[in-house]
């Protein structure tokens, strides 16, 4: 039963990884074709440096989400584990997130160079979730802060009506 279900996560794994390399060849070729055939006049030296960094940017995370999902077999050739699934969040969902952008980049940077920027987002968001992860380590504000009196006996009288004991009134039949 347990080999059934890393059969299938083996297949799900090869259709997934068969999807993402369609993507990659596809946004080549349309980069290719476009820019260096249609708009060869004005294809430079700079164009050949993002074709070079769309590549490595599809080739890193896509050689990583290749390993996630490589199945494990035991020494007599059975299939132990179908690999990750592909389907969770966390890094695979980063990976898979780090190739829709270079895609979007590399197709939409046929228009105009200033699409490069988009690449920005991915610093921002590491940023913006390196904070998040920060900030649980950071001292929160001063909890020997002085109160005011105000503040004080508002809290004490929250406090004593909470420890009040709480009498339900029922009626006698």
């Amino acid at each position: 039963m347990a080999n059934q279900g890393a059969k299938k996560r083996k297949e799900e794994n090869a259709r997934h990884m068969a999807r993402l390399r369609y993507l990659i060849i596809a946004c080549n070729v349309i980069y290719i074709l476009v820019r260096m055939l249609i708009f060869h006049s004005s294809f430079t030296w700079k164009h050949w440096i993002g074709l070079l960094v769309t590549s490595a940017a599809y080739a890193i995370p896509y050689l990583q989400l290749a390993k996630l999902a490589k199945p494990t077999y035991a020494n007599d050739g059975e299939l132990l584990d179908g690999g990750f699934d592909m389907s969770t969040g966390g890094v695979c969902e980063y990976l898979h997130d780090l190739i829709f952008i270079t895609s979007f980049v590399q197709v939409a940077s046929i228009i105009s160079g200033k699409f490069w920027y988009t690449y920005l987002v991915i610093p921002a968001f590491g940023a913006y979730k390196s904070f998040g992860f920060v900030k649980g380590f950071l001292p929160t504000g001063s909890e020997d802060a002085l109160e005011d009196d105000k503040t004080r006996k508002k809290r004490e009288k929250m406090e004593k009506r909470a420890s009040r004991n709480k009498f339900v009134k029922t009626r006698a039949r």
